[in-house]
């Protein structure tokens, strides 16, 4: 369960691709993204803004630091969704 409060969430798909987004009023974004395909990858994202400290409730994640000409630092992390669900 995320503490903040969420914000704006959207979802759309890229061919055979799905995708959902959640913003939350910390900053946190959280997305999912699957493959429609029978065995296609599935995830789960984290993103944190610039200088946000990492969620209580996502402690137990480790975050990796990427640099970005257009977005400067991210912060993120994710995990791979494995069997059907």
């Amino acid at each position: 369960m995320i503490a903040s409060r969420p914000l704006e969430a959207t979802a759309f798909q890229v061919e055979n691709i799905k995708m959902a987004y959640v913003f939350y009023e910390s900053g946190l974004s959280i997305n999912v993204m699957y493959a429609l395909d029978e065995g296609g990858k599935r995830a789960v994202g984290f993103k944190l803004s610039d200088g946000m400290e990492v969620p209580e409730e996502l402690a137990s994640f480790k975050f990796a630091r990427q640099k970005s000409k257009l977005a400067g630092t991210i912060r993120g992390s994710y995990f791979v969704v494995k069997n059907a669900y």
